[in-house]
């Protein structure tokens, strides 16, 4: 079980670390088309798509990094006060009710949506903007395959904190 959460963890460890690359990328996308508009007076539409692309990716990978690190939003008021192993059981439960179904769903409908757009070519509607919308739009299967990994790293993590003795204060079994 350890090994599997080594493993897992650090291939979602490796994906929130991408996000962070995507987010310097683009910060520094957003400085140069500032710059290029405000001081040189030149626009570029590609630029500007390319911002939306990598803050499209950075938040879609983002979503099982988060998960992974437990930071996601929920009502911390009434699980804070709970147990440890009330915590895991809520946990497995949200995972394997909520996330599990719908992340199936969505990697169910992406795939065609996503060879679609490859199929016909799909680019920017705009001139000069980016070709190969595909690419984009592989972040939704690839992102929903990433967050399946995570949602098993978070189960086999809980169902260990229920498996696992409860220590004291004073760390006695």
């Amino acid at each position: 079980m350890d090994s599997i959460l080594k493993i897992t963890g650090k291939i979602i460890d490796a994906l929130g670390n991408f996000c962070s690359l995507l987010m310097i990328l683009m910060i520094m996308n957003v400085f140069y088309d500032v710059i290029m508009r405000y001081f040189f007076n030149d626009v570029s539409i590609g630029m500007q798509e390319l911002e939306w692309h990598l803050f499209a990716a950075m938040f879609m990978f983002g979503i099982a990094y988060t998960l992974k690190e437990d930071a996601h939003v929920r009502v911390d008021i009434f699980y804070d006060a709970m147990s440890a192993k009330k915590q895991a059981v809520i946990n497995i439960f949200g995972s394997l009710a909520l996330a599990l179904p719908i992340t199936l769903v969505i990697l169910f409908y992406s795939w065609d949506y996503t060879f679609e757009a490859y199929q016909m070519g799909e680019g920017s509607g705009d001139p000069g903007g980016l070709p190969h919308r595909w690419i984009v739009r592989s972040v939704i299967p690839l992102s929903s395959m990433f967050l399946i990994l995570a949602i098993f790293h978070v189960i086999i993590a809980q169902l260990k904190v229920l498996t696992t003795p409860a220590q004291t204060k004073e760390g006695e079994q």
